[in-house]
């Protein structure tokens, strides 16, 4: 299985980044290595795997191939890391 997400094509075993927020403090985001798996709970979609926890690979995620992408797109939004 394999999704496109901003013109890139993700597959199981992958290792992608994302800029993830802190869902307790909401203030606080951080570039975050991720791996992409089939969703357990949905078999025939991919997903996110990170902090033990699994989220769903969509077109609403901002996936980085690299992590000098991911950072690159942190500092335009949020300023120096």
């Amino acid at each position: 299985m394999e999704i496109n997400n901003q013109d890139s094509v993700y597959q199981v075993g992958d290792i992608v980044y994302v800029i993830y927020r802190n869902p307790h403090t909401q203030s606080v985001a951080n570039v975050q290595a991720a791996a992409v798996v089939n969703d357990p709970d949905h078999p025939e979609e991919l997903a996110l795997f990170m902090y033990e926890t699994y989220y769903p690979l969509t077109n609403e995620v901002a996936v980085y191939a690299s992590e000098a992408d991911a950072e690159a797109a942190y500092t335009q939004s949020f300023g120096q890391m």
